[in-house]
């Protein structure tokens, strides 16, 4: 399979959000306002979208974030979201993905990123690109009332 990875800027990330609602949300659209949000995030260069492509059509997507890191004194990077079609998978999109995650943070002089994951496949994924586990780190979170 011929594997295109392509930085995504505001026009073209329609169609990469409707790969991760069809995922994350069933289908479901985030609303606007979050989609305007999104949008800006990416303009701003606080979030980069990466879409990988084949045969013509949308294949895989990763999302990075870029934060300020006080105790590095430096930009890190975390991949909020990396989703790649089931029919596709174990074809080299995700690798081809995380060619482009290294590459773009090269190029923005990061060395730290992080990834979360949920299961057990996403984290021999991650293992088998590089990742190792952080030891002693603990997520934790709460849910404010809106």
């Amino acid at each position: 399979m011929n594997i295109r990875v392509t930085l995504i800027d505001r026009r073209d990330l329609a169609a990469l959000l409707a790969l991760l609602e069809e995922s994350l949300r069933n289908g479901e659209p985030v609303p606007e306002a979050f989609a305007e949000l999104l949008a800006g995030a990416v303009e701003s260069g606080d979030l980069e979208v990466l879409g990988a492509y084949a045969e013509g059509g949308p294949v895989g997507v990763a999302i990075l974030a870029y934060r300020l890191n006080v105790a590095a004194g430096g930009l890190f990077a975390s991949i909020e979201d990396l989703y790649v079609r089931p029919e596709v998978r174990r074809q080299g999109v995700g690798r081809a993905l995380m060619r482009s995650v290294k590459q773009r943070c090269a190029a923005r002089r990061v060395s730290y990123v992080e990834v979360e994951v949920e299961d057990g496949s996403a984290e021999a994924f991650y293992a088998a690109c590089g990742y190792e586990r952080e030891p002693d780190v603990r997520v934790m979170s709460v849910s404010h009332v809106l």
